[in-house]
Formats: structure tokens, C-alpha cells, sequence
């Protein structure tokens, strides 16, 4: 089975959960080639038609697989192969690329949804399935607080709380956390941003909370990653996260209210000094999240759009 994976490639390089997803489907011996759409927008996304038409006439595969619903429009335009596309969150959130998003909908073969809020967000169509993206769990070890802690130079005694993106994401609201940890005395907020994969995971095993304060999400990995991680979580009811974090102790839900989410915060620190982690990698398992079950999911959709 060939399959081509269709994805935006501005930044150089692909979406890590993309090539991990890629990388899981591979390990059941599924031949899987690239190719990167450069441009923005609709017209740059446009331009790369005659190239990936190229792509196809080289590699001749059995499906297409597109991530977000602009690629998927791409990939549609032309009809010998079918397309299953994969819509992540922003290409369903946001009105102005929803209506692309629409239109390849009604083209694609196949279409798969991360979460049921995106899913809700359009109109119900039976070649359709909800499948969140899932983690690669090997990656994610019981690493040593206190060795990571040395290795960033936080005191031991800090209180560190990991803020879910750049602050200056506009999405990603930094200023309702930042207004939350200032109600909160001797607690220091780091941004992700400028980190390696690996040094994101030391991070999460360094920090005492992992906060998302996003108004819009579709289902974000980070989330997963910090409950594969163990890691106390506050979160606003964004996304799927509710339904990821389940009852999971140590993990809250915070309204957009800084009192509020500085006293989730404030329970969330509380849990961290009494407990060494959360039971949230049993979740992670329990909900089928690790890339290989995903993988076969998305196999068997393969198999079916073939047939």
C-alpha cells in the first residue's frame, strides 16, 4: 500500500505529531513518501498544484492522506486518487478557513476529526470518523525531577508552572495565565517556546503544573503529553481536554477567570507536594491514545477508501 502524505512545509519541516502518526503507520509496513506544501493562504496553497500532481504521476499512490483542510482542498483538485483528510482544529475553528475546509470535506473520500467540538462545528456526513491524534508513549520516561531541574537551573524549591504555547500566541490567551500566577505568590510561568521535542519533555518533568489557557484548541498534543508525562494539569474547557483529562486527580478545568484559574493553579501546586505524579499515562492508555492503536484506525481507513 503506497500512501502520500500531504502537509504544510513552511517552517522546513513537518508537524512533529504528523511524523510520529507517519511513523506508526509505517512500523505495519505501509510505504509512506511526503510531499510539503509551501505557500499561505489559499492562492499559495494553490500554487503547488502542478508539483504535487508531479508527486502523484512518480509515486502512484493508493491514497492520499492530507493534514488540515486547505491541504485537503489541494489534494482534491485532482480525482484519480482518493483523499482522506485529517482536520486538526484551526481549519475548523476559524470561520474565514472553514469554508475551505467545507469544500473538502465534500470532496474527500474519507474525513477524520480530532475532536467532537470540531466535529460539531460542521454539518454530520457519514464518511466520517472521530479519531484524535495519538502520542508515541515510548518517548515519554519517568525522567528525574531534581536531574532536570539541575539541568535548567531551577531552584528545587521553585514553583514552576509551564504555560502551553508562546505568549505571544494570541490564541493561546497568556494573558488570563499571567494574570492567574500574579494572584499566586513565588510561582514562575515559562513559556514553550524556542524548545527542542526532548527539551519540552525534560520541561514537563521539570515543572510542578502544566497550564493551557488557549481560547481554541482542536485537540492538542501538548495536553496529551503532559499527562503522559504524570504532570498536574489546569486547563480551560478547550478542545477535547475535558474528555482527555477525564477524573484524573491532579487535573483541573478552570473557567476564563484569572481567580478561578489561579485557585485551580493553586490546587493543582497543592497536588504536586503531596504527590510525585498524576495516574495520567493510565489514561492516555485506557483512551487508546498511543499511536499504534491510532495507527491501525487509520490503516483500516486506507483499506476501506481502497476497496
Amino acid at each position: 500500500m503506497n500512501i502520500l502524505i500531504v502537509a504544510n512545509c513552511n517552517t522546513g519541516h513537518f508537524a512533529p505529531f504528523v511524523v510520529e502518526q507517519v511513523e506508526a503507520i509505517k512500523s505495519y509496513g505501509v510505504n509512506v513518501e511526503y510531499f510539503g506544501v509551501i505557500g499561505k493562504g489559499i492562492k499559495g496553497y494553490l500554487k503547488n498544484i502542478r508539483k504535487l500532481k508531479a508527486k502523484i504521476k512518480e509515486f502512484k499512490p493508493d491514497v492520499i492522506h492530507a493534514h488540515y483542510g486547505l491541504c485537503g482542498l489541494l489534494a482534491n483538485i485532482q480525482r484519480s486518487t482518493p483523499v482522506v483528510t485529517t482536520y486538526h482544529g484551526s481549519d475548523i475553528n476559524i470561520p474565514s478557513v472553514r469554508r475551505f475546509s467545507e469544500i473538502a470535506i465534500c470532496l474527500s473520500k474519507f474525513n477524520i476529526f480530532v475532536s467532537e467540538k470540531t466535529k460539531n462545528l460542521i454539518k454530520s456526513r457519514s464518511n466520517s470518523e472521530l479519531i484524535p491524534c495519538g502520542i508515541n508513549l515510548n518517548l515519554y520516561g519517568n525522567l528525574s525531577r531534581s536531574i532536570v531541574r539541575t539541568k535548567y537551573h531551577f531552584p528545587e524549591t521553585e514553583q514552576i508552572v509551564l504555560f502551553a504555547g508562546d505568549f505571544d500566541n494570541q490564541v493561546k490567551n497568556s494573558k488570563l495565565a499571567k494574570e492567574a500566577v500574579l494572584l499566586l505568590p513565588k510561582v514562575r510561568l515559562i513559556e514553550l517556546k524556542g524548545y527542542t521535542r526532548l527539551q519540552v519533555i525534560e520541561l514537563m518533568y521539570a515543572s510542578d503544573v502544566f497550564l493551557m489557557t488557549s481560547f481554541t484548541e482542536g485537540s492538542p498534543q501538548v495536553i496529551k503529553e503532559a499527562m503522559a508525562c504524570c504532570r498536574p494539569i489546569v486547563s480551560t474547557d478547550v478542545g477535547d481536554v475535558k474528555w482527555v483529562v477525564g477524573d484524573t486527580n491532579g487535573c483541573y478545568i478552570c473557567f476564563y477567570d484569572p481567580r478561578d484559574c489561579a485557585d485551580k493553579i493553586k490546587q493543582a501546586l497543592e497536588f504536586s507536594e503531596n504527590n510525585t505524579q498524576t495516574n495520567g499515562r493510565n489514561r492516555i492508555e485506557d483512551l487508546g491514545l498511543d499511536n499504534k492503536i491510532v495507527a491501525k484506525k487509520i490503516i483500516e481507513i486506507y483499506n476501506n477508501v481502497i476497496e
